[in-house]
Protein backbone atom coordinates (compact mmCIF):
# COMPACT_ATOMS: atom_id res chain seq x y z
CA UNK A 1 0.00 0.00 0.00
CA UNK A 2 2.98 2.35 0.66
CA UNK A 3 4.48 1.79 -2.69
CA UNK A 4 1.18 2.51 -4.27
CA UNK A 5 0.55 5.74 -2.38
CA UNK A 6 4.22 6.65 -3.39
CA UNK A 7 4.12 5.38 -6.93
CA UNK A 8 0.35 7.65 -7.24
CA UNK A 9 2.46 10.93 -5.64
CA UNK A 10 0.27 10.68 -2.61
CA UNK A 11 2.95 10.16 0.11
CA UNK A 12 5.27 12.72 1.47
CA UNK A 13 8.12 12.58 4.04
CA UNK A 14 8.46 16.67 5.89
CA UNK A 15 5.68 17.98 3.15
CA UNK A 16 8.06 16.41 -0.13
CA UNK A 17 7.05 13.80 -2.47
CA UNK A 18 8.31 10.73 -0.87
CA UNK A 19 10.80 8.04 -2.61
CA UNK A 20 11.01 4.37 -2.26
CA UNK A 21 14.09 4.00 -1.47
CA UNK A 22 14.10 6.95 0.85
CA UNK A 23 15.59 6.37 4.67
CA UNK A 24 13.46 7.95 7.14
CA UNK A 25 15.18 8.81 10.15
CA UNK A 26 13.40 10.06 14.23
CA UNK A 27 11.30 13.30 13.89
CA UNK A 28 10.72 13.11 9.94
CA UNK A 29 6.97 13.81 9.38
CA UNK A 30 5.61 10.87 7.02
CA UNK A 31 1.83 11.43 5.47
CA UNK A 32 -0.18 8.77 3.30
CA UNK A 33 -3.06 10.56 1.18
CA UNK A 34 -5.75 8.58 0.08
CA UNK A 35 -5.25 5.91 -3.14
CA UNK A 36 -7.50 6.87 -5.71
CA UNK A 37 -10.10 4.84 -6.08
CA UNK A 38 -12.10 3.66 -9.07
CA UNK A 39 -15.96 3.35 -9.06
CA UNK A 40 -17.09 -0.07 -9.34
CA UNK A 41 -19.02 -1.53 -12.12
CA UNK A 42 -20.17 -4.46 -13.61
CA UNK A 43 -21.07 -5.39 -16.90
CA UNK A 44 -23.91 -7.65 -18.84
CA UNK A 45 -22.68 -11.01 -19.90
CA UNK A 46 -24.74 -13.12 -21.85
CA UNK A 47 -23.90 -16.30 -20.10
CA UNK A 48 -26.63 -18.98 -20.15
CA UNK A 49 -28.58 -19.02 -16.83
CA UNK A 50 -31.03 -22.13 -15.63
CA UNK A 51 -33.76 -20.01 -14.54
CA UNK A 52 -36.26 -22.52 -12.51
CA UNK A 53 -38.94 -20.21 -11.58
CA UNK A 54 -39.56 -16.44 -12.70
CA UNK A 55 -42.11 -13.56 -11.91
CA UNK A 56 -42.33 -9.56 -11.56
CA UNK A 57 -40.52 -9.81 -8.54
CA UNK A 58 -38.31 -12.43 -8.24
CA UNK A 59 -36.20 -15.26 -9.97
CA UNK A 60 -35.09 -18.51 -8.75
CA UNK A 61 -31.61 -19.74 -10.06
CA UNK A 62 -29.90 -23.23 -10.29
CA UNK A 63 -26.10 -22.11 -10.50
CA UNK A 64 -23.76 -24.27 -11.80
CA UNK A 65 -20.26 -25.40 -10.24
CA UNK A 66 -17.30 -23.07 -11.21
CA UNK A 67 -19.84 -19.90 -11.65
CA UNK A 68 -18.90 -17.08 -8.70
CA UNK A 69 -22.27 -15.34 -7.27
CA UNK A 70 -21.29 -11.49 -7.66
CA UNK A 71 -17.66 -9.70 -8.98
CA UNK A 72 -14.45 -9.60 -6.25
CA UNK A 73 -11.26 -9.29 -6.79
CA UNK A 74 -9.57 -12.38 -9.04
CA UNK A 75 -13.49 -12.33 -10.64
CA UNK A 76 -14.31 -9.67 -11.90
CA UNK A 77 -16.15 -11.47 -14.83
CA UNK A 78 -17.99 -14.26 -15.70
CA UNK A 79 -19.57 -14.25 -12.39
CA UNK A 80 -23.85 -14.87 -11.96
CA UNK A 81 -24.16 -10.90 -11.38
CA UNK A 82 -22.95 -10.27 -14.65
CA UNK A 83 -25.04 -13.09 -16.17
CA UNK A 84 -28.03 -11.30 -14.67
CA UNK A 85 -27.73 -7.99 -16.01
CA UNK A 86 -27.81 -8.88 -19.35
CA UNK A 87 -30.91 -11.30 -18.63
CA UNK A 88 -33.38 -8.95 -16.57
CA UNK A 89 -32.43 -5.03 -16.95
CA UNK A 90 -34.27 -4.18 -13.42
CA UNK A 91 -32.68 -6.12 -10.86
CA UNK A 92 -32.92 -4.24 -6.92
CA UNK A 93 -30.27 -2.54 -6.33
CA UNK A 94 -30.47 -2.63 -2.39
CA UNK A 95 -27.42 -5.34 -2.65
CA UNK A 96 -25.35 -2.48 -4.55
CA UNK A 97 -23.69 -1.69 -8.07
CA UNK A 98 -22.16 -5.34 -7.75
CA UNK A 99 -24.47 -7.16 -6.07
CA UNK A 100 -27.53 -6.38 -7.56
CA UNK A 101 -30.97 -8.67 -6.76
CA UNK A 102 -28.34 -10.76 -4.73
CA UNK A 103 -30.38 -12.05 -1.64
CA UNK A 104 -28.08 -15.09 -0.34
CA UNK A 105 -24.52 -16.84 -2.09
CA UNK A 106 -23.46 -19.98 -2.76
CA UNK A 107 -19.82 -20.64 -2.93
CA UNK A 108 -18.20 -20.69 -6.15
CA UNK A 109 -18.60 -24.78 -6.53
CA UNK A 110 -21.53 -25.44 -4.68
CA UNK A 111 -24.32 -25.85 -7.27
CA UNK A 112 -27.89 -25.69 -6.53
CA UNK A 113 -30.96 -23.19 -5.86
CA UNK A 114 -30.59 -19.59 -4.87
CA UNK A 115 -32.97 -16.86 -4.94
CA UNK A 116 -32.78 -12.92 -6.71
CA UNK A 117 -34.89 -9.88 -5.82
CA UNK A 118 -36.05 -7.75 -8.91
CA UNK A 119 -36.92 -5.60 -6.83
CA UNK A 120 -36.24 -3.66 -3.72
CA UNK A 121 -39.55 -4.30 -1.64
CA UNK A 122 -38.78 -7.88 -2.64
CA UNK A 123 -35.04 -7.70 -1.66
CA UNK A 124 -35.95 -6.65 2.40
CA UNK A 125 -38.58 -9.18 2.30
CA UNK A 126 -36.73 -11.79 1.44
CA UNK A 127 -33.65 -10.59 3.35
CA UNK A 128 -35.60 -10.45 6.43
CA UNK A 129 -36.78 -13.89 5.95
CA UNK A 130 -33.32 -15.26 5.72
CA UNK A 131 -32.68 -13.06 8.77
CA UNK A 132 -35.08 -14.52 10.65
CA UNK A 133 -34.32 -18.11 9.64
CA UNK A 134 -38.07 -18.52 8.05
CA UNK A 135 -36.35 -19.20 4.66
CA UNK A 136 -35.67 -23.06 4.43
CA UNK A 137 -32.30 -23.86 2.77
CA UNK A 138 -31.22 -27.58 2.77
CA UNK A 139 -28.00 -29.35 1.22
CA UNK A 140 -27.02 -32.28 0.20
CA UNK A 141 -23.41 -33.30 0.55
CA UNK A 142 -20.68 -36.09 0.05
CA UNK A 143 -18.49 -36.68 2.74
CA UNK A 144 -15.20 -38.77 4.36
CA UNK A 145 -16.39 -40.92 6.95
CA UNK A 146 -19.40 -41.92 8.22
CA UNK A 147 -20.42 -38.61 11.36
CA UNK A 148 -21.83 -40.22 14.33
CA UNK A 149 -24.99 -39.87 15.67
CA UNK A 150 -26.50 -40.38 12.08
CA UNK A 151 -28.18 -37.08 13.25
CA UNK A 152 -27.14 -34.32 15.24
CA UNK A 153 -26.67 -30.70 15.28
CA UNK A 154 -22.96 -29.00 14.64
CA UNK A 155 -23.02 -25.73 17.37
CA UNK A 156 -19.59 -23.81 16.47
CA UNK A 157 -19.00 -20.27 16.19
CA UNK A 158 -17.23 -19.30 12.72
CA UNK A 159 -15.14 -16.35 11.64
CA UNK A 160 -11.93 -15.53 9.68
CA UNK A 161 -9.05 -17.55 10.16
CA UNK A 162 -6.59 -15.87 12.61
CA UNK A 163 -3.53 -17.22 9.68
CA UNK A 164 -4.99 -17.20 6.32
CA UNK A 165 -7.68 -14.32 6.07
CA UNK A 166 -9.06 -16.15 2.75
CA UNK A 167 -10.39 -19.27 4.99
CA UNK A 168 -12.70 -19.45 7.32
CA UNK A 169 -12.48 -21.61 10.65
CA UNK A 170 -14.51 -22.14 13.66
CA UNK A 171 -12.56 -19.61 16.38
CA UNK A 172 -14.09 -18.83 19.63
CA UNK A 173 -14.66 -15.78 18.67
CA UNK A 174 -16.39 -16.40 15.75
CA UNK A 175 -20.47 -15.48 15.07
CA UNK A 176 -22.58 -17.93 15.91
CA UNK A 177 -22.97 -20.73 13.61
CA UNK A 178 -25.60 -23.98 13.65
CA UNK A 179 -26.05 -26.71 11.15
CA UNK A 180 -28.29 -29.80 11.31
CA UNK A 181 -27.48 -32.99 9.68
CA UNK A 182 -28.47 -36.28 9.14
CA UNK A 183 -26.81 -39.45 7.63
CA UNK A 184 -28.72 -40.72 4.48
CA UNK A 185 -26.52 -43.31 3.12
CA UNK A 186 -23.19 -44.82 4.28
CA UNK A 187 -21.10 -45.62 1.58
CA UNK A 188 -17.81 -47.11 2.94
CA UNK A 189 -15.09 -44.49 3.74
CA UNK A 190 -17.47 -41.69 2.86
CA UNK A 191 -21.29 -40.99 3.05
CA UNK A 192 -24.52 -38.97 1.82
CA UNK A 193 -25.79 -36.35 4.29
CA UNK A 194 -28.73 -33.99 3.92
CA UNK A 195 -27.92 -30.48 6.09
CA UNK A 196 -30.05 -27.41 6.96
CA UNK A 197 -28.66 -24.29 7.78
CA UNK A 198 -30.34 -22.43 10.94
CA UNK A 199 -27.54 -19.45 10.57
CA UNK A 200 -26.02 -18.70 7.03
CA UNK A 201 -22.03 -17.74 7.59
CA UNK A 202 -19.55 -18.03 4.85
CA UNK A 203 -18.20 -21.42 4.19
CA UNK A 204 -20.79 -22.33 6.94
CA UNK A 205 -21.21 -26.16 6.29
CA UNK A 206 -17.78 -26.89 5.10
CA UNK A 207 -16.31 -25.35 7.88
CA UNK A 208 -18.63 -27.43 10.72
CA UNK A 209 -18.22 -30.33 8.55
CA UNK A 210 -14.30 -30.17 8.68
CA UNK A 211 -14.17 -28.94 11.96
CA UNK A 212 -16.14 -32.43 12.90
CA UNK A 213 -13.42 -34.30 10.70
CA UNK A 214 -16.02 -35.08 7.76
CA UNK A 215 -14.90 -32.68 5.19
CA UNK A 216 -16.61 -32.47 1.72
CA UNK A 217 -15.53 -34.83 -1.21
CA UNK A 218 -13.46 -32.60 -3.25
CA UNK A 219 -13.20 -29.63 -1.30
CA UNK A 220 -9.61 -28.08 -1.58
CA UNK A 221 -9.49 -25.55 0.72
CA UNK A 222 -11.23 -27.28 3.66
CA UNK A 223 -10.54 -30.42 3.06
CA UNK A 224 -6.77 -30.54 2.45
CA UNK A 225 -4.94 -33.48 2.35
CA UNK A 226 -7.74 -35.79 1.36
CA UNK A 227 -8.94 -37.36 -2.06
CA UNK A 228 -10.96 -35.26 -4.36
CA UNK A 229 -12.29 -38.80 -6.15
CA UNK A 230 -11.62 -36.57 -9.21
CA UNK A 231 -14.17 -34.14 -8.78
CA UNK A 232 -13.81 -30.11 -9.90
CA UNK A 233 -15.35 -29.02 -7.06
CA UNK A 234 -16.71 -29.94 -3.16
CA UNK A 235 -19.60 -32.56 -3.60
CA UNK A 236 -22.07 -29.95 -1.72
CA UNK A 237 -25.31 -29.45 -3.66
CA UNK A 238 -28.17 -26.71 -2.68
CA UNK A 239 -31.17 -29.20 -3.16
CA UNK A 240 -34.00 -27.43 -1.70
CA UNK A 241 -34.99 -23.89 -1.38
CA UNK A 242 -38.55 -22.52 0.26
CA UNK A 243 -39.94 -19.04 0.87
CA UNK A 244 -43.03 -17.29 1.34
CA UNK A 245 -43.85 -14.61 -2.18
CA UNK A 246 -42.91 -11.32 -0.86
CA UNK A 247 -46.30 -9.98 -2.64
CA UNK A 248 -48.53 -13.11 -2.40
CA UNK A 249 -48.01 -14.61 0.87
CA UNK A 250 -47.50 -18.03 -0.87
CA UNK A 251 -44.76 -20.16 0.37
CA UNK A 252 -42.96 -21.04 -2.98
CA UNK A 253 -40.81 -24.48 -2.91
CA UNK A 254 -38.16 -25.94 -4.98
CA UNK A 255 -36.33 -29.16 -5.80
CA UNK A 256 -33.24 -29.34 -7.77
CA UNK A 257 -31.33 -32.30 -8.37
CA UNK A 258 -27.38 -32.93 -8.19
CA UNK A 259 -25.09 -32.21 -10.94
CA UNK A 260 -23.92 -35.14 -12.82
CA UNK A 261 -20.50 -35.58 -11.60
CA UNK A 262 -22.10 -35.52 -8.34
CA UNK A 263 -24.49 -37.83 -9.14
CA UNK A 264 -21.82 -39.90 -10.67
CA UNK A 265 -19.56 -40.19 -8.08
CA UNK A 266 -22.34 -41.25 -5.84
CA UNK A 267 -23.02 -44.35 -8.28
CA UNK A 268 -19.76 -45.56 -8.38
CA UNK A 269 -19.77 -45.05 -4.33
CA UNK A 270 -23.20 -46.98 -4.13
CA UNK A 271 -21.26 -49.81 -6.38
CA UNK A 272 -18.30 -50.07 -4.34
CA UNK A 273 -20.06 -50.38 -1.28
CA UNK A 274 -22.19 -52.88 -2.59
CA UNK A 275 -25.48 -50.79 -3.02
CA UNK A 276 -27.52 -50.30 -5.76
CA UNK A 277 -26.14 -47.44 -7.65
CA UNK A 278 -29.44 -46.65 -9.58
CA UNK A 279 -31.66 -46.30 -6.21
CA UNK A 280 -33.60 -42.88 -6.44
CA UNK A 281 -31.97 -39.20 -5.24
CA UNK A 282 -32.98 -38.78 -1.85
CA UNK A 283 -34.57 -35.78 -1.20
CA UNK A 284 -33.00 -32.98 0.91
Amino acid sequence: MIQKAIAAGVATVNGRPAKAAQTVHPGDEVVLGALPVEAPSCEPEEIPLRVVYEDPDLLVIDKPRGMVVHPAPGNPKGTLVNALLAYARDLSGVGGVLRPGIVHRLDKDTTGLLVVAKNDQAHLALSAQLKERTMSRRYLALVHGIPTPEQGIIRMPIGRHPFDRKRMAVVTDGRPATTVYTVLEELGAYSLLKLALETGRTHQIRVHLAAVGHPVVGDRVYGRGRQTLGLAGQALHAGYLSFVHPRTGERLSFRSRPPEDFLCLLRKLRQEAGRDPEAPIPEC
